[in-house]
């Protein structure tokens, strides 16, 4: 199944600050995650943004929290690991959004309960390897294998960007290319 930005959206799940620095080659996440928001944000694709117990993790790291789109400002924060436990999708995902592009972090944590109890859900969940971590990379690696296992598609970020556009020659392409070209 090929991702369609039609009937996607893009789930970034607890990036927050005082969580983000423990996260193993944490930088390189937060790349991940600030390239998929702004390929969502050229294409058009709705992005929901969670905190995880804001009070004690902090608000989504600034960086972050300034790419996404302003209907994305109100970032629902949650005690349950899972965002689909903690309500975060309610009233943000129309019915034709059946396919979630999650990434972030913890990876064996927040992200795995999130995308098993969507898929659980009769969603088509896409996790992007290069846009998650987990303070162990042996957890990560764990998150990746039992999400696959579990049915859940894991992907890359350029996967994601290239299955959204569908073609070259587009404007939307050239900035694209433009913006990947960058990020390499």
């Amino acid at each position: 199944m090929l991702i369609d930005r039609q009937h996607s959206m893009l789930l970034v799940v607890d990036m927050q600050t005082r969580l983000l620095p423990a996260i193993h080659d944490h930088q390189a996440v937060v790349e991940g995650v600030s390239w998929l928001i702004a390929a969502a944000k050229l294409m058009n694709v709705p992005v929901l943004a969670t905190e995880q117990n804001p009070a004690g993790l902090g608000p989504t790291l600034p960086e972050i929290a300034a790419l996404l789109p302003p209907r994305s400002q109100a970032i629902p924060g949650k005690l349950e690991f899972s965002c689909a436990a903690g309500r975060c999708f309610d009233g943000s995902a129309s019915p034709e959004r059946q396919q979630v592009v999650v990434c972030g972090i913890e990876a064996h944590v927040c992200v795995l309960q999130t995308a098993i109890e969507l898929h659980a859900r009769g969603r088509n969940v896409f996790v992007v390897a290069d846009a998650i971590g987990s303070r162990k990379v042996a957890d990560r690696d764990l998150a990746l294998s039992r999400l696959a296992a579990c049915g859940v598609y894991v992907v890359s970020r350029e996967m994601v960007g290239f299955e959204w556009l569908r073609a070259a020659g587009s404007d939307e392409f050239r900035a694209f290319s433009k913006a990947l070209l960058k990020s390499t």
